[in-house]
């Protein structure tokens, strides 16, 4: 019998390897450091990694260190309208049952940023601007993300982006945070108690099987909510994520 073609393209799937690797680095790796990290000889890493500079998806650093590039920004902003897009149907459904105004979400940096936003029909609502970017510690779908940490990578985190104020409300302590992140753990979703917005409440939880942390949310004045809220809200949240989560890797 004849041998099957193979599937896939070899050094493509090298150059995508490459770019996980720096990206999963959080960037400025060296060549020495890339190079046996991807199990390839220096020549070959090198041949790769000036290919992918001259296409703009990489750049080199005056110490020599290699950084991702400003090309994979804009397939990025594509690739999260284009998402924001697909999971619409379903934050439209969550809205018609709850009333209220549901966000989609995804980690960027050390940041959240807005994917999608289907609003409440309510005249007082909460407004987020899609292609917006929040703290993670001050967001209910930044904590829900957070959540899916380990308390060490949490910390390392909160050195670089400090603990910032938006509200009287924002968590300002590492170890307060990271309470609030095993009560995010043990009970499923994540609150955000007027700490992003003055007097809004916001219950999000995180869409599973994701290739980038993705969270959910339903944003409400605190003038709505009543005890009773979340007992239907989180339910129909995890319903809804789960959707979302099988119509992203359907596609």
């Amino acid at each position: 019998m004849a041998a099957k073609a193979p599937t896939t393209v070899q050094s493509v799937t090298r150059v995508f390897d490459l770019l996980e690797l720096i990206a999963d680095a959080g960037g400025y790796l060296t060549i020495s450091q890339i190079a046996p990290m991807a199990g390839l000889p220096l020549t070959t890493t090198h041949r790769l990694l000036q290919t992918l500079i001259e296409c703009g998806y990489l750049r080199q650093l005056s110490d020599r260190s290699y950084a991702l590039g400003p090309r994979l920004v804009r397939l990025g902003e594509i690739a999260n309208r284009q998402f924001g897009a697909i999971a619409m149907p379903q934050l439209k459904s969550l809205v018609a049952s709850l009333g209220e105004t549901a966000n989609l979400a995804t980690l960027d940096g050390d940041r959240v940023v807005y994917l999608s936003q289907a609003p409440s029909p309510h005249a007082m609502r909460m407004f987020t601007e899609v292609g917006g970017r929040a703290h993670l510690h001050s967001t209910g779908v930044g904590k829900a993300i957070l959540a899916q940490l380990t308390d060490a990578q949490v910390r390392t985190i909160a050195a670089r982006t400090g603990l910032p104020s938006s509200t009287p409300q924002s968590i300002v302590s590492i170890e307060v945070l990271l309470e609030d992140l095993a009560l995010t753990r043990e009970r499923g979703y994540a609150i955000d108690d007027g700490e992003h917005e003055i007097g809004v409440r916001c219950y999000a939880t995180i869409v599973p099987h994701m290739s980038a942390f993705t969270a959910l949310s339903v944003s409400v004045p605190m003038s709505r909510v009543d005890d009773r809220f979340a007992e239907r809200a989180v339910p129909l949240m995890h319903a809804t994520a789960a959707e979302i989560s099988a119509v992203a890797n359907a596609v």
